[in-house]
């Protein structure tokens, strides 16, 4: 299925500050533009979660990524070269986004995303995209779009068509954390 028509409708709903649920490079997603607060507080509505509780932030290049957190370590960017899966960096310190975004502690989550779909909803935005879970807070991950709730599906201002139909079922990126130091701690494998 061509996408082009859910780019247009996806871009304008984010423009908007409004919510989408789309497929990723791992999951499917609830997303908005992660630089507007009033868009970022709907995505903790619709989920019922707390928000002391940090989201995961999509960019497409590294580039993008700099302009979000104060340092980028050189073990980041190497990490980002190397890896052969999709990979969620903890930053210990985010910038130029809305609040409710990273954790009490200024941390924030960023992955730079390969896929076509995604970076394509970036590049249209020319800004970063939350990607939580399309779930409500405490239930599981969809890994296809049938595993989506339908009344989850409900509150969003746009859902995507393209790859409903896909069968494959996704997994959530891993999940390190680099640390001012330098080290990197492992939250999800």
């Amino acid at each position: 299925m061509d996408m082009t028509n859910d780019i247009k409708a996806g871009i304008k709903t984010l423009l908007g500050g409004g919510t989408i649920i789309y497929p990723t490079d791992t999951i499917w997603g609830l997303g908005c533009d992660a630089t507007n607060s009033a868009a970022v507080e709907k995505i903790f509505a619709i989920k019922n979660r707390e928000e002391t509780k940090s989201l995961i932030v999509l960019v497409d290049s590294t580039a993008m990524l700099e302009r979000y957190v104060t340092y980028v370590p050189d073990i980041a960017y190497q990490l980002i070269e190397v890896t052969d899966s999709p990979l969620t960096i903890v930053y210990p310190r985010g910038k130029n986004l809305a609040r409710g975004v990273g954790a009490a502690d200024g941390s924030v989550g960023i992955r730079v995303c390969e896929d076509p779909f995604c970076s394509e909803l970036i590049r249209g935005l020319r800004r970063p995209i939350v990607s939580t879970s399309a779930n409500f807070s405490g239930a599981p991950s969809p890994a296809i779009f049938s595993d989506i709730d339908p009344k989850l599906i409900a509150t969003a201002d746009y859902v995507v068509e393209y790859r409903r139909e896909d069968i494959v079922r996704g997994k959530a990126s891993s999940l390190i954390k680099i640390n001012s130091d330098g080290t990197i701690v492992v939250l999800r494998k």
